[in-house]
């Protein structure tokens, strides 16, 4: 595809974006704004996706701060002392996210219903 081309191209599809959602925003005045059913709806969704992803990624991080202690102790096995407790703090800060989103994810559940 030419370099013209494909300018051509963002171009449109730039301004139809520039149309369309501006008419989508408008066309959805049109639904009955206080629908409990779909409130609720997506306050569980966000509550277990918020709890989902603070967990997977809290996982991964703890695993990689683990794996990283792990492996400089195992280079220099003098300086454990001094790698442990930094880790075990970082593992503490690493949890209270996940604690925090737990929080809010049971916030969230309180506002259903």
């Amino acid at each position: 595809m030419s370099k013209k081309l494909s300018r051509m191209v963002v171009g449109v599809v730039v301004f139809l974006t520039g149309v369309l959602v501006p008419a989508l925003a408008f066309a959805a005045d049109a639904v009955e704004a206080d629908n409990a059913f779909s409130q609720n709806m997506y306050l569980a969704l966000a509550a277990g996706f918020g709890i989902a992803v603070a967990a997977f990624g809290g996982a991964l991080a703890q695993g990689k701060a683990a794996a990283a202690a792990l492996e400089g102790i195992a280079r220099n096995p003098g300086a454990a002392g001094k790698i442990l407790t930094p880790m075990i703090l970082a593992l503490a800060l690493i949890e209270s996210l996940v604690i925090y989103a737990l929080i809010i994810a049971f916030v969230l559940s309180g506002k259903i219903g």
